[in-house]
């Protein structure tokens, strides 16, 4: 499908909601990917508008103030992108959670960066849903929501809510959304615009900040983490790891669940995708040597898993780079 024969000929009514206390790359990550669009599209993709939880203006960490809509005067929208900071329990007043809960179900699509995760949860509308939020606040946040399924991962796409643990997998999350619309070589595009290169799969932990975390509180599954990265090419069984480790397979499977919120399998798989879409992107190593040096016995094999993960074929991800 091309690209002219993907967009529809509407912009999508987009409403950001900026919270004082924001840092200013979160509001960035938010914003900048709509110009970039819509520049690159060379037509209106996106129309957004500023809203703010008052009639003031929000505040950002840097001095910078956005100007807004009061959310009161907000009564819809195709998207929804809320980015809040810092102070959040001062944020989360009755009113703002009751505007959220009154126009979430006339939002189509719904985007949460950074501290907006918790703002969304303390309404009520992360409920039986999976979430994400910054690494350091991981723990609290998994605590205070236990109705919410809390995950480690730089950020989540649950029905039609997406949350963003910071400010650069915020940036990665608005690429994905737009992939999702408009195709992946606008969102291809508009990432070279930012010379960045969203090659992290959304499900690996926040990084590299998260691995300390997990050092000091699951230091068994930071352990594990390591010698998966050390044997990429050759893969070690979860038996194997589990034994260096001094546990047994049920109990690395517990710990990697309470951690980072998937199987061990599922995490060393994520890592050596994640190590074959560098190699596709940075080498000119054919698929055969990639898929040997991240472990995969066949060609096929590692052919079915790529495109699950990437959404598409190493050598369709490499004609489009």
């Amino acid at each position: 499908m091309s690209l002219s024969e993907k967009i529809s000929p509407k912009a999508l009514d987009t409403a950001v909601l900026v919270l004082s206390d924001s840092n200013t790359l979160s509001f960035a990550a938010a914003v900048d990917p709509l110009r970039a669009a819509n520049r690159r599209a060379g037509r209106t993709l996106f129309s957004w508008r500023f809203v703010t939880p008052t009639e003031s203006a929000a505040r950002l960490t840097s001095g910078i103030e956005v100007q807004g809509t009061p959310l009161a005067a907000l009564e819809s929208c195709d998207l929804l992108i809320i980015v809040a900071g810092f102070n959040l329990d001062a944020h989360a007043t009755p009113q703002l959670l009751a505007a959220l809960r009154r126009l979430a179900p006339h939002a189509g699509q719904i985007a949460a960066i950074d501290g907006a995760s918790w703002l969304l949860a303390s309404a009520g509308l992360l409920d039986g849903q999976s979430a994400t939020a910054h690494w350091e606040d991981l723990e609290h946040f998994a605590s205070r929501f236990d109705a919410v399924e809390t995950l480690p991962h730089r950020f989540v796409q649950s029905g039609k809510f997406a949350t963003a643990g910071a400010a650069m997998p915020g940036l990665d999350m608005m690429l994905r959304l737009i992939e999702e619309r408009f195709g992946a070589r606008l969102a291809q595009e508009v990432a070279g615009a930012f010379l960045h290169d969203p090659s992290q799969p959304a499900d690996l932990p926040q990084n590299p900040a998260s691995r300390q975390s997990l050092a000091r509180h699951h230091p068994a599954v930071a352990r594990a983490l390591a010698l998966m990265q050390a044997h990429i090419e050759t893969p070690l069984s979860i038996a194997a790891l589990a034994t260096q480790l001094s546990l047994s397979p049920r109990v690395l499977e517990l710990r990697f669940k309470t951690a980072i919120g998937q199987s061990p399998k599922a995490t060393y798989l994520a890592l050596r995708l994640s190590e074959a879409h560098r190699l596709a992107l940075d080498t000119s190593l054919p698929v055969q040597d990639i898929a040997l040096a991240t472990g995969f016995a066949s060609q096929a094999s590692f052919a079915r898993a790529f495109s699950k993960a990437h959404g598409r074929s190493l050598r369709a991800l490499r004609q489009e780079r």
